[in-house]
């Protein structure tokens, strides 16, 4: 009965756990120090137009993969267009074990008029 117990607030403290939105700015500072995963989530064609330098692409073939080869203790950053689908998926990450979650506010629209710097463009056909 002890160990259920231990495991039930176990469960529910990892449960209580939530990621958290971040700006851009916020965010760029996370990468500048080195310790931040970063992750696009949204459709091939938008990705492979633009994106953030060093995102990897997030799909649904290859999160598996993602979830399993990831470093759960590290910073993880989400985002989307802009800023709304970020959230659904953070929470997704977070259930899933990773510590230090966080969706961009104002996604890739927002990074891309903002800070164009950072944004790699996609190669033409």
């Amino acid at each position: 009965m002890a160990s259920h117990l231990a495991k039930s607030k176990r469960e529910e403290s990892k449960s209580m756990q939530s990621f958290k939105r971040i700006s851009v700015s916020e965010a760029r500072t996370l990468i500048a120090a080195g310790s931040a995963q970063i992750v696009d989530i949204r459709d091939d064609q938008s990705y492979a137009s633009s994106h953030v330098q060093g995102a990897t692409h997030l799909t649904n073939s290859n999160l598996q993969d993602f979830v399993s080869d990831a470093d759960p203790d590290r910073p993880l950053l989400v985002y989307c267009y802009h800023g709304n689908s970020s959230q659904s998926a953070a929470a997704f990450l977070t259930e899933k074990g990773f510590e230090d979650v966080y969706s961009v506010d104002g996604g890739f629209e927002h990074w891309r008029v903002n800070h164009p710097e950072d944004t790699i463009p996609g190669q033409p056909s």
